[in-house]
């Protein structure tokens, strides 16, 4: 069995600020587009590049995620020449402890790479929304004889010193990193993904683990060390959509990307970077005779008998007559009761809006709304 490249996901986020979305799941067990759940997108992309040698790790509340993951069936890694395999932090002759960043997440499983004996590998975030393959970075990796290559996308420079970011030369070799930092130098953000030489970066880690001062990170130790080094890292030029869905807001943004169609989001463009998920062999989704609805997506199994816009709606869902939904995310076996009026939420899994609540209309700011809610 080749396993030339062996790809790591990092899925053991809290995902605190998405609130009672993650009380009881990892993030990226978060529903995510009406179908999805968040991990599908880096495990289709992976399936869609050929990667069939990947490593999950989880961490944070990860029942319902590793069930989700199950033998790796719904993107096509159940075979015999593939692997998708769950790792959660073990108890060892050293004790048990929790992965202390994304370094030392890698670091706790060296044996399990090992084992595997990979020529490269590509480190992924678990909890990002976006749509590729990652054959084109693997190339250039490869071509550009680099020790590690780094994903990295533009963003608008107001919102630079939210992310890692990158300053390159002329052939995007990487010359600096900051870090989050105050003052950019750039505008080019890292996007989490990152491709090593495996034998190099197993020296790295294993050198991070036995300094005391590191924080065990990709980006607040690794990479800046490599860069000190003076090693080479490539910069690798992502063209198309991306998004970090932590926060309330941002998920939000992104579900009405896919609703509207808008950012050059189009799930259903492009079939070589198909999503892949759980199906759950739920009948059609119905519309009544008094329904209206426009600019949004439904779930099979989904009842919509009022009036939604700019909206999406999980399987599962009852929306009751008279009901009006406006730029609004409800998540699987909702019910949404006759004349009740939402606008710029998020309804929680299995949550019950009560006949004539009014939730949030006349704001634009976006709240997340959960159990049963009267008002």
């Amino acid at each position: 069995m080749s396993h030339n490249v062996v790809a790591m996901i990092l899925a053991g986020g809290k995902g605190t600020r998405l609130g009672i979305l993650t009380k009881k799941m990892a993030k990226p067990a978060v529903s995510f587009a009406a179908k999805y759940r968040i991990i599908d997108f880096p495990l289709s992309n992976c399936a869609n590049s050929g990667i069939n040698t990947i490593g999950v790790l989880t961490q944070y509340e990860p029942t319902l995620l590793e069930s989700y993951i199950g033998n790796g069936e719904k993107w096509g890694f159940n075979g015999v020449h593939s692997l998708l395999q769950a790792i959660a932090p073990r108890q060892t002759d050293e004790g048990a402890n929790w992965y202390k960043g994304t370094a030392d997440a890698i670091t706790q499983n060296i044996d399990f790479l090992d084992g595997l004996a990979p020529e490269h590998v590509l480190i992924l975030s678990g909890d990002h929304i976006y749509k590729t393959t990652y054959n084109d970075m693997i190339a250039l990796h490869v071509a550009s004889k680099a020790d590690a290559t780094i994903s990295v996308i533009e963003v608008d420079p107001s919102e630079a010193s939210r992310f890692g970011i990158m300053a390159v030369d002329e052939f995007d070799r990487i010359i600096e990193f900051q870090e989050k930092p105050k003052h950019p130098k750039s505008n080019l953000a890292s996007m989490g993904v990152y491709v090593f030489s495996w034998k190099l970066l197993r020296k790295y880690l294993i050198a991070d683990k036995e300094n005391e001062n590191s924080t065990h990170d990709f980006g607040g130790d690794i990479i800046p060390t490599m860069l000190q080094d003076g090693l080479k890292l490539q910069a690798y030029r992502f063209k198309g959509y991306w998004r970090d869905v932590g926060t309330i807001q941002s998920l939000h943004e992104a579900n009405m990307d896919v609703a509207l169609n808008r950012e050059n989001f189009n799930l259903y463009d492009d079939y070589t970077t198909r999503i892949y998920t759980k199906d759950t062999y739920s009948p059609p989704q119905y519309l009544g005779r008094e329904a209206d609805v426009k600019n949004s997506i439904a779930n099979q199994g989904a009842i919509i008998l009022g009036k939604v816009y700019a909206s999406v709606i999980s399987h599962e869902v009852l929306i009751e007559e008279d009901a009006e939904l406006n730029y609004c995310v409800v998540m699987e076996n909702c019910i949404i009761r006759r004349g009740a009026k939402l606008s710029n939420v998020i309804v929680a899994p299995n949550s019950i809006i009560e006949a004539g609540a009014t939730v949030n209309l006349n704001s634009d700011s976006i709240v997340l709304v959960g159990g049963k809610v009267t008002k």
